[in-house]
């Protein structure tokens, strides 16, 4: 890579007139709060800045600090949280926030190998936390960081073998004055110039630098290795109501998919969450119109729905509760489940 300039300067430079603004920065000159810095990269992780900016100050104007978060009843995160996803997330955020408030007196530990043995922090969110939280000299890779140094460098092993190439060329290259300007700065420019496709290489602080715009080739970069076709699943949701029009909802286990989640009962998909619901109540469900599909990370999923009105002497399950449609906005129901109850109630 030539060295016509500082590419450090370069960036930081950029970054002082260009950065976004974003709930979760600190303004210029300020020192960023650990915990706004922690509860963003967690919401942030698998998720868009878009979609996170209104969960993250739901979260703030409901949690203010971390120990009002320790504080706060599972079923009141697990619903402020209804709707990010990868439901793991919320579920060690929990965990994170009473151990940092029970072991460290709600202070988050301020190097990365502290941090790693947080629930719920990974190498990167950890290198984050350090740089941006406590402007430690880390090195956090994010998708926006590898796309602009598999760029600037040209880089030709493709994804995800390549995340061990760019944390190398990140950690040699980081700023040790402004460590985490200069992780925040690489992500912007990834999000807002060095994009996907059509980057806009013109007004990029890097263009006299980067060698895979020297070459022509920045759109083909990052490499990727080809996609495995997602599986395909498919189940019945069965939506059982009582008299006074409340349906029953199934609690799943606190671990694995969807863990801590309500959910409808059903079958199918997922055989350690199936309900005995059609041996229980036979003969008697009606089959809707429509069906709902969602994406999970490793599978498709395609369910269909079934409907009955629970019978007299009807006792619900164990670990099953009946909530009113009206609540179910307020309920923790994931993804998934709002879709199925806006097919049921819509058609």
């Amino acid at each position: 890579m030539p060295a016509t300039i500082d590419p450090v300067s370069a960036l930081l430079d950029w970054y002082d007139k260009h950065a976004r603004t974003l709930p979760w920065r600190a303004p210029r000159g300020t020192t960023p709060a650990p915990y706004h810095v922690w509860l963003s990269e967690i919401m942030l992780q698998q998720t868009t800045v878009t979609t996170v900016k209104p969960y993250f100050e739901k979260f703030l104007t409901l949690f203010p600090t971390v120990e009002a978060l320790a504080a706060a009843q599972d079923d009141a995160v697990m619903a402020a949280w209804a709707g990010l996803g990868y439901y793991s997330r919320a579920r060690n955020l929990l965990k994170c926030a009473r151990l940092v408030t029970d072991r460290f007196d709600g202070r988050f530990p301020d190097t990365e190998d502290a941090l790693l043995k947080l629930p719920g922090i990974g190498p990167y969110t950890a290198a984050a936390i350090a740089a941006i939280a406590f402007n430690r000299v880390a090195a956090p890779v994010d998708g926006n960081i590898e796309r602009v140094l598999a760029r600037l460098y040209a880089l030709q092993t493709p994804l995800p073998a390549l995340k061990a190439e760019v944390k190398e060329k990140n950690t040699a290259l980081v700023s040790a004055h402004r460590p985490g300007d200069f992780a925040q700065a690489m992500m912007d420019l990834g999000a807002t110039l060095c994009t996907p496709k059509r980057p806009n290489c013109l007004i990029c602080p890097w263009q006299e630098i980067c060698v895979a715009r020297q070459t022509g080739i920045q759109e083909t970069l990052p490499k990727r290795a080809p996609k495995k076709p997602k599986p395909q699943r498919v189940g019945t949701v069965y939506w059982l109501e009582n008299n006074k029009g409340e349906v029953l909802l199934h609690r799943r286990p606190d671990k694995g998919l969807l863990g801590g989640m309500l959910c409808f009962p059903s079958t199918g998909w997922d055989a350690q969450n199936e309900t005995d619901l059609p041996s229980s109540l036979p003969d008697q469900w009606a089959r809707l119109n429509g069906e709902v599909v969602h994406v999970f990370t490793h599978f498709r999923l395609t369910l269909t729905m079934c409907a009955q009105t629970a019978p007299k002497g009807f006792r619900k399950p164990r670990n099953h509760i009946w909530l009113h449609p009206r609540d179910f906005a307020n309920a923790a129901l994931p993804n998934v489940m709002t879709k199925v109850a806006k097919t049921v109630l819509l058609g």
